[in-house]
């Protein structure tokens, strides 16, 4: 299904034709070296090299008698030249055909991903500007904590995303190498330097040993590295989840005009977005597992592996495409509250400031226990208040906690009124904001001034 929607560039990446293309490569690339290297003539490798071609058709056809893959991809190749077959796939395994090939499908899928992650970060990193200053609740446990920035919460996707790119960069190095060492990987049949001028004429590494196959633990690398790119993708997806409910409302997807929620209720607009990409995420991460069980493999070589990879490789990189693009226009285009955050931040009558106060009483010899009480039991009549159905701000501006605090007697002993009220001060929560995102993006970000 998601293929449907998938960008027509990496789905091409994976279909039948694109598998028997790459296949091909391999087998002209080896051709040309054995030509370098004086084996196959000019006039045959030139011969080859201009006539070899295949049908998916005809190669279906015949693999209903082989039931081979390769050998009725050779077959159908073959067709197509004369005597100058017999040097296509000479000294070669089905195996270095095929794991050179996906080489270098999973590095041009990886490219293609890796330019999708950097628009995913240029969008978040263009809204951490936009609001960077904009004032909203830190929550731990689901519960109100202290005032933070939504620029802040966007600077945090941003850098893990950012790891996310280099552990993808380096699964796309670890997987771009090829192996043309023959069936047992001994280079029996073909000199050392065979392997090394096929795999440069393809942009590849080789692999400094192998048996019948590239090791999958390259490939489990590059399904852990997507895997991993998923969790953090989740972890953005349900968090812009949470800001849509109803009860917090600080932020909500893009709700296009003519859009429908329900069927039965006219008034929702739900986040099916960032929905659809937590349930993606999840499907991406189980591919992971199974590309972690294919590295074990009897001996030089089994096939219990194919399988598996006929399936994760085209269906996670498909389906990460696809989410990744989706994820980036969600983040484009989410609607921000400010007003509704700075609500929910008065929401619990300034409970938020309440280390603040706790803070400076032991400047003034108090004892961070004593500290403790006095700031508590303050703080624990404003649930009490809050649930009596006290404003949370009174007419003058004044929470429900400052006026517990301003009429304690013990702690006037400590800070005056002036004192008091200076600790609830948002500005010393956003005093280091420019700082931390000179650190995250870098002080001449291009962004920097944009929206200030």
């Amino acid at each position: 299904m998601v293929e449907r929607y998938a960008r027509k560039e990496m789905s091409e990446k994976w279909t039948q034709q694109a598998k028997y293309d790459a296949w091909l490569k391999v087998e002209l690339a080896a051709v040309k070296a054995w030509n370098k290297l004086g084996f196959i003539s000019d006039e045959d490798c030139e011969k080859i090299c201009t006539k070899a071609k295949f049908d998916v058709d005809r190669i279906d056809e015949i693999e209903k008698t082989t039931k081979h893959d390769v050998i009725a991809f050779l077959t159908s190749v073959s067709e197509n030249l004369g005597e100058e077959s017999r040097f296509v796939h000479y000294g070669m395994t089905s195996s270095d055909c095929i794991d050179t090939a996906v080489a270098l499908q999973i590095k041009d899928s990886l490219k293609l991903i890796i330019d999708d992650v950097n628009s995913l970060q240029d969008a978040i990193k263009s809204r951490a500007y936009e609001h960077k200053n904009t004032l909203m609740v830190g929550r731990s446990h689901g519960i109100h904590g202290e005032p933070i920035t939504f620029g802040l919460v966007l600077a945090i996707w941003y850098d893990e995303i950012g790891r996310a790119r280099e552990l993808l960069e380096h699964a796309k190095k670890v997987i771009s190498v090829g192996k043309l060492s023959g069936a047992m990987g001994n280079l029996a049949h073909a000199p050392i330097e065979f392997e090394k001028l096929t795999c440069e004429s393809l942009g590849l590494g080789v692999a400094p040993v192998s048996n019948q196959v590239i090791q999958r633990d390259r490939y489990a690398q590059v399904m852990s590295a997507l895997a991993l790119l998923a969790s953090s993708c989740e972890k953005i997806a349900v968090a812009v989840r949470h800001y849509q409910r109803t009860e917090v409302y600080e932020a909500e997807e893009y709700f296009s005009p003519g859009q429908k929620g329900s069927s039965a209720m006219p008034h929702k607009r739900n986040p099916v977005l960032s929905e659809n990409i937590t349930g993606l995420c999840r499907v991406l991460r189980s591919y992971a597992i199974p590309a972690m069980e294919n590295v074990a493999l009897w001996h030089e070589r089994d096939i219990s592996h194919s399988s598996v990879e006929r399936f994760i490789l085209p269906d996670g990189f498909i389906t990460a495409d696809f989410m990744l693009m989706r994820l980036t226009n969600l983040i484009k285009n989410l609607v921000v509250y400010p007003e509704n955050m700075m609500k929910n931040l008065n929401l619990t009558g300034g409970l938020v400031f309440s280390q603040r106060v706790l803070l400076q009483l032991p400047k003034r010899g108090i004892t961070r226990e004593n500290a403790y009480k006095i700031v508590q039991r303050n703080a624990m009549k404003v649930w009490a208040d809050l649930q009596e159905g006290k404003k949370a701000i009174d007419e003058q501006g004044h929470s429900l906690f400052l006026q517990n605090l301003l009429a304690d007697e013990d702690l006037q002993k400590s800070l005056n009124a002036d004192e008091i009220k200076e600790c609830f001060n948002y500005d010393y929560y956003t005093k280091n904001v420019d700082k931390i995102f000179d650190r995250v993006f870098g002080k001449l970000s291009k962004f920097a001034f944009e929206f200030n």
